[in-house]
């Protein structure tokens, strides 16, 4: 698959992911296979208003697969002033977030609530494709706001039309949220039908299987995985030797995911700092004892993580629950 002028290696992209994919988080999934990653969303806004938080967001270190910008906004004068001040960041592309459900977000008018304006949505690409430095521009979206209004093909044609080079398609409108068991490969398929640029699938993602599936129920040119590869980062190269045909590699020892564990939280420390990094790892922590004996004890211990020395202590924690 090609985005623009970058041309992917096969496998499946990680998804954007608020409080979750940050820099740590989008090596491990390129060191494991993902074929391209994306920021957490970043306030167009904030970014105009020159909020050092949200900068910190984008700044991505040691560049594994190519890796876009996750921005969002309501206003297309917004989203191209924040494209042009983002010029001077290590990235490959930029992507706009017109799929989160998040009331805070929505109420201002972003996010999946843009799927009810589908002109608008055209408005705000072209604005980001004007000032992205010939740097591809992508879009994610939902299937639509709600059951009354699956609009996700019409705003897949109009970001087209501006410029897009790529569309990612979570398989649930924004009134679903997240509920397990309600993403609509048909309504991914209707928006790879309506346009020419490749098409990414989302949602419940989680085995090669359910690659494959998603795949084939839908026509898209790729997948895109989340939580699923949280704590999980050996579901990329599942995916990517399921694509090949190839048998699926052996899943992880418990050494190997309690070293990824500590890697992961050892370079958000690095990066972060220790004070702004641990309270969020400890989100990222509970995702690698999914399936652990004493999970219930691990979960109570991730939540007590504040230094990175107590994140040995889990480890160990770990091993005395008797996992092996």
């Amino acid at each position: 698959m090609q985005i623009g002028s970058i041309q992917l290696a096969p496998g499946a992209a990680l998804a954007p992911m608020a409080g979750f994919t940050d820099a740590a988080c989008r090596r491990m999934a390129a060191r494991h296979g993902a074929a391209y990653t994306v920021s957490e969303m970043v306030s167009a806004k904030a970014l105009t208003f020159g909020d050092k938080k949200s900068a910190q967001l984008i700044a991505n270190g040691e560049t594994l697969a190519p890796y876009g910008v996750q921005l969002f906004g309501a206003e297309p004068e917004t989203m191209e002033r924040a494209a042009a001040l983002i010029g001077g960041y290590a990235f490959d592309f930029i992507d706009i977030n017109m799929g989160c459900p998040a009331p805070k977000i929505t109420a201002g008018g972003a996010g999946s609530r843009l799927l009810l304006e589908p002109e608008r949505c055209g408005a705000i690409v072209a604005a980001v494709v004007k000032e992205s430095g010939g740097r591809p521009v992508t879009v994610k979206m939902r299937t639509g706001w709600d059951a009354q209004h699956i609009t996700a093909a019409e705003a897949a044609k109009a970001c087209e039309a501006a410029g897009a080079a790529a569309i990612a398609v979570h398989g649930r409108t924004r009134e679903q949220m997240y509920t397990p068991g309600t993403v609509d490969p048909a309504a991914i398929a209707a928006v790879k039908a309506a346009v020419k640029v490749p098409v990414v699938a989302n949602g419940d993602i989680e085995s090669a299987q359910d690659a494959l599936d998603l795949l084939e129920a839908t026509g898209c040119d790729g997948v895109m995985v989340g939580r699923a590869a949280l704590g999980d980062p050996w579901l990329f190269g599942e995916i990517r030797a399921a694509l090949a045909g190839q048998p699926l590699p052996p899943r992880p020892t418990l050494r190997q995911k309690m070293e990824a564990l500590r890697t992961q939280i050892y370079e958000m420390c690095e990066e972060k700092g220790e004070w702004t990094a641990m309270p969020q790892a400890r989100s990222q922590a509970l995702y690698y004892m999914k399936g652990l004996k004493g999970a219930a004890a691990l979960r109570r211990a991730c939540c007590e993580l504040q230094h990175f020395e107590d994140v040995d202590r889990l480890i160990e924690k770990v091993y005395a629950a008797g996992n092996r």
